[in-house]
């Protein structure tokens, strides 16, 4: 173990008000919100080499204080960045594949201009706390519904939350936290929001969240038509779907394909609705880290 020659200063613990040890290998000694007043996002640090950055860390814990040599703090100091420090810009290209969720997820697009199989690939990378702007739009087909998706459309059902007439047009939504779906009224048309339980055999099965009438089976026509609307989910995004992000790239040490770029906003519009669901995981050439 290092040796342990080092004066460490101390910070005030704002919990419980007690003096803990600095650590000068922590992300942040002061958290700061992930989204500024002027709506402009905190990223924090990134490390162009994690497994470093868990070595000392791990020592740190063990309680082997590093700060006195310059032969350690250096390569520390040089493996984080500051991801606020780099400038923005706008970057616009063609899905590749995508991963995750909303919380941290991944896009990988070739730039616009850039085709083929060889064609260096960006991954814009999601905030961890949710907060960069995403929005998919498109057309799409009753191949993309599965379980969980909420979708918006407009039917009348009997009192045991059934349509005799098919449904025409439906839209694939992702509505706000905390949204409460109006309840459903029996023989009377309404504009329906509800979480996909089961789609087979052309009937789809809803789920209410509020209302007597929680659970609603409607057929669908063989010429209903499906639109994505403002969604956040990213299994819908497929290849070819055309990408815009704004957002700050690293493209050095630890940057994901070509580099990766931090987004506060990525807008992608579908180019066309899939003959069958899209693919399942993604090509981790695209999302492999350098």
């Amino acid at each position: 173990m290092l040796a342990c020659i080092v004066i460490c200063s101390a910070a005030a613990d704002s919990a419980t008000g007690q003096l803990v040890p600095y650590n000068p290998y922590a992300e942040t000694q002061e958290s700061l919100p992930p989204v500024a007043a002027d709506g402009t996002l905190h990223w924090g640090l990134f490390y162009k080499s994690a497994a470093m950055q868990q070595a000392y860390e791990r020592l740190w814990g063990l309680g082997a204080c590093r700060g006195t040599a310059r032969a350690i703090t250096e390569p520390v100091s040089r493996n984080k960045l500051r991801i606020d420090d780099l400038p923005e810009a706008s970057f616009s290209g063609v899905a590749r594949a995508s991963a995750g969720t909303p919380k941290g997820g991944l896009v990988a697009f070739a730039e616009r201009g850039d085709t083929g199989d060889s064609a260096a690939v960006l991954v814009a990378q999601l905030h961890p706390a949710g907060v960069s702007s995403l929005r998919i739009s498109g057309p799409a087909s009753t191949a993309c519904l599965k379980p969980g998706m909420s979708v918006r459309l407009l039917a009348e059902v009997d009192e045991k939350g059934r349509s005799k007439a098919p449904i025409r047009a439906l839209e694939i939504v992702s509505p706000p936290e905390g949204f409460v779906a109006d309840p459903v009224s029996p023989h009377s048309p309404a504009t329906v929001v509800g979480e996909v339980q089961r789609f087979r055999d052309g009937i789809i099965t809803l789920k209410v969240a509020s209302g007597k009438l929680r659970r609603l089976t409607l057929p669908l026509s063989p010429e209903t038509t499906v639109t994505v609307a403002d969604a956040t989910r990213l299994d819908l995004v497929a290849p070819g779907d055309a990408v815009e992000v704004t957002g700050r790239r690293w493209a050095g040490d630890g940057c994901m394909g070509a580099g990766t770029v931090f987004a506060s906003k990525v807008t992608i519009t579908k180019v066309a609705a899939p003959a069958a669901a899209p693919p399942g995981k993604p090509d981790q050439r695209d999302l492999g880290a350098r």
